[in-house]
């Protein structure tokens, strides 16, 4: 397979590498639609095969250059060589598309898309470690394309300040420590008020170590934390009572929420300050309203809505999750939530009061599978307005089709966020409402 071909590239992939297409399909990573180049194929596939990009003799107008050195070797972006507006659109078509194909509906109206910083806009990651003997030293990053092998960079341009800067510090911190081949990876949070980064430790740091760790943390001005098993057993690396949580804060609504390294929260805090608004608008809330917010994790939705409506219920499968969220509650003086522990995986059963409540409006939040058991349910409540936002359009669309031709609602609008620039993540929203509403 080491012969190079010559063709035009006719589209993009969901994980954005141009597709050619005459003979058998090859998908070019670096390539781009409407542009001739010259590849080759590397590894063989029944419906396509992989290629390599070798030269691009004609360039697409919407090509532009990657800010990023790294870019083509990590795998952490994808789309970095495609222009801005035109990546948006992208992520546009592939909504539409789920929803044409799967959901057999369309809009009647498109939202606007959403959009934000498109650099240093990342409060939240997991970079790999490894200590590679060959080069003498840690690397620190996210993994390269297509491989497992952690990506040699020195800083991320997407992670939120000062977190991609740090890449080559951390790199140089744990080729330090004499457990340098027991760290696999580190958890990356950005808060308003700190930066907060989880090693996780596969052996106890030596008294050496922990010296060089203290240093490392007071020099950079960030909380370093240790995880020497699971989540519960994650630890700062210097108890300090008198530092407050970390915290993001939602202004316009007067909210801030507290959280744990390790916990959920949008990765882009600039989109997620807007889509709270949004969700707001869209649902059209007043001070009736009442409103089931599924999915609910800390309170990021929540805590907003309950200062434009009568009162919200928030549903989360996550114990831990359901316990923070009462604490921001009560941080907020928030009275008019409560919260209820339920595994959303399955269909409510009879003992479930949350499902059994009544509600004016509903909000949902899932993760990628989607939420397929609750849909009965959410139709059955008849609220007024829907909004379910997700980070699949495939589940969003197959999900939006059962209340649509199955349960009789309408799908008044839909459009996408731009939660995670140059990458292929989609990040979407749709409402809904019960026919006649």
């Amino acid at each position: 397979m080491s012969d190079t071909e010559l063709a035009s590239v006719a589209a993009l992939t969901h994980e954005g590498e141009g597709v050619v297409r005459g003979g058998k399909t090859a998908f070019v990573a670096g390539a781009l639609p409407g542009e001739l180049v010259r590849f080759r194929r590397v590894r063989r596939h029944r419906s396509h095969d992989d290629a390599e990009l070798v030269e691009i003799v004609q360039a697409s107008a919407e090509r532009t250059t990657p800010r990023c050195a790294h870019f083509g070797v990590c795998g952490g972006c994808a789309l970095q060589h495609l222009a801005p507006e035109r990546q948006i659109e992208a992520k546009q078509q592939e909504l539409a598309e789920s929803l044409e194909r799967i959901a057999r509906a369309e809009p009647r109206r498109w939202l606007a898309p959403l959009r934000g910083p498109m650099w240093e806009y990342r409060r939240r990651a997991r970079l790999g470690a490894r200590f590679v003997d060959k080069k003498g030293r840690s690397l620190v990053g996210f993994r390269e394309r297509l491989s497992t092998h952690v990506a040699d960079v020195e800083r991320c341009e997407v992670l939120a300040a000062p977190a991609g800067a740090l890449v080559g510090a951390l790199s140089v911190l744990l080729t330090k420590l004499s457990i340098r081949e027991r760290i696999p990876q580190i958890e990356v949070a950005v808060a308003d008020n700190a930066t907060a980064l989880v090693l996780r430790v596969l052996s106890p740091p030596a008294a050496a170590d922990l010296v060089a760790l203290e240093d490392f943390e007071r020099a950079q001005g960030v909380r370093l934390y240790l995880q020497p098993q699971g989540l519960d057993s994650v630890r700062r690396l210097r108890e300090d009572p008198a530092q407050e949580p970390l915290r993001y804060s939602l202004p316009d609504f007067d909210v801030r929420l507290e959280f744990e390294p390790t916990d959920f929260i949008q990765i882009n805090a600039a989109i997620n300050a807007s889509l709270v608004g949004l969700a707001v608008e869209l649902l059209e809330l007043d001070r009736d309203s009442r409103v089931l917010d599924l999915y609910c994790g800390l309170g990021n939705f929540t805590l907003p809505l309950s200062r434009r409506c009568h009162s919200v219920l928030g549903v989360e499968g996550d114990q831990t999750l359901v316990r923070r969220a009462r604490h921001n509650a009560a941080v907020n003086a928030i009275s008019n939530v409560d919260f209820a522990v339920a595994d959303l995986a399955q269909p409510p059963g009879p003992a479930s009061p949350w499902a059994a409540a009544v509600y004016t409006h509903v909000l949902l939040d899932p993760p990628r599978a989607g939420a397929r058991d609750v849909m009965p349910t959410i139709a059955r409540l008849t609220p007024k307005r829907v909004l379910y936002i997700s980070c699949h359009p495939g589940s969003l669309a197959r999900d939006v089709g059962m209340l649509v031709h199955d349960h009789g609602f309408t799908l008044c609008a839909a459009g996408v966020l731009d939660m995670f620039p140059h990458t292929t993540h989609v990040e979407s929203v749709a409402l809904l409402a019960p026919a006649g509403r």
